[in-house]
């Protein structure tokens, strides 16, 4: 009897640990795939790349927003909208104007801007530095638009590594550094000084996000978060009727 209840007993302490192993195995495989990692590259070299990206798509959908804006002070609150580099944008804006804070259907086209004013019928033709705001359709100029900051930034350093986008399939890497205000004045007229930037670039080369934070009305430091999405975007943008 003794020998037949040792045997299955040695047999039981012997599979534990090979079956540990074995599970252990697939936990290690898929704890390693879902990590983003270490990597690192040269932040100039991502900064080039992701400039490249911003200006060979077809279109690119931004959104633009500050919670700084001080009382008193008008500006641009937001702004959403599609840019193509024909250069065209198609959108709205909200911007603070003598107390009031609209919410502004936009049309850029042609090197001219067009909006539904308040109080008005059909489209206008405005000048948005009027109000504190850029040309929407510049902001995809290669010169003076959002791709224009990442080759300027300076003293550029790489942050974190994290998932994001789409159901997290996307890694996304942190870079930050310091801008000219008269280079930030493209995005907004009336920086000045110097900004503090954070941009976050996904693997593929896109520019996702960018923070800038410094003077932007002469009312101390605010900052606007931008976010870029749906690349590749093909919208057909005409001026109004």
């Amino acid at each position: 009897m003794a020998p037949s209840t040792l045997a299955p007993r040695r047999a039981r302490r012997a599979a534990a640990p090979l079956a540990a192993v074995l599970l252990a195995l697939p936990l290690a495989a898929c704890s390693g795939s879902d990590e983003p990692g270490e990597e690192s590259a040269d932040p100039a070299e991502v900064m080039a790349a992701a400039k490249a990206t911003f200006d060979e798509t077809s279109g690119v959908r931004i959104t633009l927003s500050t919670d700084d804006l001080s009382e008193g002070v008008d500006g641009l609150l937001r702004a959403e909208g599609v840019g193509t580099h024909d250069p065209a944008f198609d959108g709205s804006i909200v911007v603070r104007y003598a107390g009031i804070e609209p919410t502004v259907p936009v049309v850029a086209v042609d090197g001219t801007v067009y909006a539904q004013v308040p109080l008005t019928i059909g489209w206008s033709e405005v000048d948005p530095a009027e109000y504190g705001a850029p040309d929407p359709a510049g902001l995809m100029d290669p010169e003076t638009g959002f791709s224009s900051l990442l080759v300027e930034t300076e003293g550029l350093e790489q942050g974190d590594r994290v998932r994001g986008g789409t159901d997290n399939r996307d890694i996304l890497t942190t870079y930050s550094g310091t801008v000219a205000g008269d280079v930030v004045s493209g995005i907004i007229p009336s920086a000045t000084g110097e900004f503090d930037a954070t941009y976050t670039v996904s693997d593929d080369d896109e520019l996702r996000s960018m923070e800038l934070t410094g003077d932007f009305y002469g009312a101390g430091s605010m900052t606007y978060a931008i976010s870029f999405a749906d690349y590749g975007t093909e919208p057909t943008i005409t001026a109004p009727e």
